[in-house]
């Protein structure tokens, strides 16, 4: 098996890396991976990359899924997993074992969605409470005694991630899950989360956040039903490796299960906003897989009244600066390169030319990369498929710039731009109408399109708090860098 040039990273074996899968399992080819020259390419991954297998390599393979019998399997399978072209499939990883599993809930004066949360869990769970300060202490010390856990209070507000560390110190078993308490969960959520492990390298997974809903199965009110389809916690419903730049770059610290020898001393203190998304990307930087599995799910109390929803979506936002900081490298808005930097660009101009430089330019990547890819079949074929899904990337992370991160600058382009007012509209239009089909939102296009719009508003002005806090625009600037 081999890659082409710029495909990053090295193979276990020529690392002497500890391989992950394990013997007996399956892995599948996720569903952005494409399939070329009958078997003999796998063009996907994370970053992007088109890997070459060997005949003896393309047999192994039973359609999509490729079963793990022996070393060279094993060393396949994992390589695909790293690159991001397959996952392992869940339900073929041998079962882990629930009483190696210590819950950390932190929590502060919320002790009706404790109690629902604990009683979710059930009898029998070996339950760590760090109750962060509450008004009310006595009442959280008794609802989590009527449920037989242990409580941990602390004498100081510290946030809910040194709230955490607090409970990881105290954990004796193999495995911690982190609990946010206003959350339903259920043992089998954790039963299926624990399969992953299995693999030696996996330090953290993360399962799909749904919203939960009422007894009558809507949400509590058009927005409730909003964060239903698109709520910032609901990663999707695809398997994943986690990490910088990947298709899931991030998982939540709603609900994480994590190996305890592997998370050394737990999430950054001082972090009260984005600690985990640095959880994870100190995790990748180490080596180390995050997975996100969404055969398990646990369902999240969203915020739906106006001003707690926007005021959540700006507090997400202000964790971009602390982000830029510590990861300067991983935190901008978009990566683009170059020449789909210039498209953008030269569509943005809307002028007569914009087109056809646009179609331009796109050829001439295309051809460059056909050179590239000598060992394909159809290679101008391949090097097309890559450059127009570069491109869709390209223009997805532009409207993204547009509507969210950059609006402040937007808006005030838009009184004097008749043009930038036209790309406005039409990012808008395009976006509601893509994001819609896409989630199956049972709202009409008008208040999802409105919720869609503030969501976007309220994150972008918390990503403009923070850098002016900070006095650094680097969480707002896009990296444009032909090799990355």
């Amino acid at each position: 098996m081999s890659d082409r040039p710029d495909a990053t990273g090295p193979r276990p074996s020529e690392t002497g890396a500890q391989l992950g899968v394990p013997i007996g399992s399956v892995v599948r080819l996720n569903r952005r991976t494409r399939v070329s020259d009958g078997g003999r390419a796998l063009i996907g991954g994370a970053p992007i990359r088109v890997l070459y297998l060997k005949p003896a390599a393309a047999e192994l393979f039973e359609g999509r899924d490729l079963r793990v019998r022996d070393r060279p399997s094993q060393v396949l399978a994992d390589r695909l997993v790293d690159a991001g072209i397959a996952d392992p499939v869940v339900e073929t990883l041998p079962e882990g074992d629930l009483s190696e599993v210590t819950y950390v809930i932190p929590v502060r004066d919320r002790p009706e969605s404790l109690d629902r949360l604990l009683g979710a869990l059930g009898a029998g769970a070996s339950v760590i409470v760090v109750d962060d300060a509450s008004r009310d202490v006595d009442r959280q010390r008794a609802v989590v005694e009527r449920h037989g856990a242990r409580f941990l209070p602390l004498p100081e507000n510290v946030g809910p991630a040194e709230a955490r560390n607090a409970g990881l110190r105290e954990v004796t078993t193999e495995f911690v899950a982190f609990v946010d308490s206003d959350v339903v969960a259920h043992p089998d959520a954790v039963a299926t989360l624990i399969r992953h492990f299995a693999d030696p390298r996996v330090a953290l997974v993360a399962p799909r956040v749904r919203g939960l809903v009422d007894d009558d199965g809507r949400g509590a009110n058009w927005i409730g039903r909003y964060e239903e389809a698109r709520s910032s916690l609901d990663l999707g419903d695809g398997p994943a490796i986690v990490r910088q730049r990947a298709t899931v770059s991030w998982v939540s610290s709603t609900f994480l299960v994590g190996r305890v020898a592997l998370l050394e001393a737990g999430f950054t203190a001082g972090m009260r906003v984005g600690e985990d998304v640095d959880l994870v990307w100190n995790l990748a930087d180490r080596g180390l897989r995050v997975r996100y599995e969404p055969a398990a799910a646990v369902f999240h109390e969203h915020r739906t009244t106006t001003g707690a929803w926007l005021a959540r979506k700006a507090f997400y936002g202000t964790g971009a600066h602390p982000l830029a900081v510590r990861h300067p490298y991983d935190i901008a808005p978009a990566v683009l390169a170059p020449w789909s930097a210039a498209v953008v660009a030269a569509l943005l101009a809307q002028r007569r030319w914009s087109v056809p430089v646009a179609l331009g330019i796109s050829a001439f990547t295309a051809w460059r990369l056909s050179r590239k890819l000598g060992r394909s079949e159809h290679p101008l074929r391949v090097a097309a498929g890559l450059t127009a899904n570069g491109l869709v990337a390209s223009l997805v992370q532009a409207t993204a710039l547009l509507l969210r991160h950059w609006w402040p600058a937007v808006l005030v382009g838009c009184l004097f731009s008749a043009r930038l007012r036209r790309a406005v509209v039409v990012a808008h239009l395009v976006d509601v109408a893509i994001e819609q089909v896409r989630t199956r939102a049972r709202l009409d296009p008008v208040r999802f399109g409105l919720a869609r719009r503030l969501d976007d508003l309220a994150y972008g002005a918390g990503v403009w708090v923070s850098a002016v806090r900070g006095r650094s625009w680097r969480a707002l600037l896009p990296d444009v860098r032909r090799q990355r």
